[in-house]
């Protein structure tokens, strides 16, 4: 198996081997804990409109000495503003509510299938990223069908897709679709969220004692080695540093085995959220 330090997107731009989920992550405290994944080597903020801290993460960009062109924010598109104006007029307010002038990387939160506006939508991303707005366009939670139309109307395809992904929903057959259309696969909630137990799962923790690793180090590591990125949300110090050092060791393929068995297929999403059925308007 490879360890990616580096995750080469299909627009010729890269992403490092992991990145900052800020959700629940606010106001000047949230400022603080930003400015200390900056601190421990991150460079991608992960935020959506749903977040409701759009304005911290900007705030926090404008404050760290970092230079800009080295950080990647990362935003979403939220149900509400699927239809094309609505889209256009909420991506520029958004960077107005950053103080930004571009979102590194943007993308459609859900595909709200019953809606069935998401291809307006992705046209909105498109002309955004020609208009210089966003750099990089992606989606979340999209299916191999939501893909495909999105593809075909606009002849685009998305840089990434964020997808639910974590040991008990191991989401492997979207995975290979993603990679079948030269698409990154990042996983959001990693950990599977505090409603799970991934982090104190006993196969996880045996694995860990066998590397002398966290068990964190570990799910992050499983999804490096299948190519996907991670966004996990980790506010404090010790557990920001821990997440982002997990690329100096290399888990065995009967490891790996091991982890991809505690898959609990649809009964393992955290919270039901099947992007046929849940949608997402705020």
């Amino acid at each position: 198996m490879t360890l990616y330090d580096k995750f080469y997107l299909n627009d010729g731009t890269t992403l490092p081997h992991v990145g900052l989920g800020t959700v629940h992550i606010q106001g000047g405290k949230g400022i603080h804990q930003v400015h200390s994944a900056l601190d421990v080597g991150y460079r991608v903020l992960d935020t959506a409109t749903g977040y409701n801290n759009e304005g911290m993460v900007g705030e926090a960009v404008r404050r760290s000495s970092i230079p800009r062109e080295q950080l990647y924010v990362s935003d979403k598109l939220p149900g509400l503003a699927h239809q094309y104006d609505k889209a256009i007029d909420l991506i520029q307010e958004t960077l107005y509510r950053t103080g930004l002038d571009y979102f590194d990387k943007y993308l459609i939160h859900w595909p709200n299938p019953k809606e069935g506006l998401y291809v307006e939508a992705w046209q909105a991303l498109v002309d955004a990223q020609k208009y210089g707005l966003i750099k990089t366009i992606g989606v979340s939670n999209f299916l191999p069908e939501h893909l495909d139309n999105i593809i075909e109307a606009t002849g685009v395809t998305p840089a990434t897709n964020q997808i639910e992904r974590h040991p008990y929903f191991n989401n492997k057959e979207l995975i290979a679709e993603n990679d079948k259309r030269g698409i990154i696969s990042e996983a959001w909630s990693p950990f599977g969220r505090e409603i799970n137990d991934t982090l104190t799962n006993n196969t996880i923790k045996e694995i860990a004692e066998k590397y002398d690793r966290s068990p964190a180090q570990i799910i992050l590591n499983w999804n490096n080695q299948d190519h996907v990125f991670p966004v996990v949300r980790s506010a404090g110090k010790k557990h920001q540093y821990d997440n982002f050092h997990y690329l100096d060791f290399e888990l065995a393929q009967e490891d790996l085995e091991k982890i991809d068995a505690l898959d609990q297929g649809e009964k393992g999403r955290v919270e039901g959220q099947n992007p046929n059925e849940y949608e997402e308007f705020i």
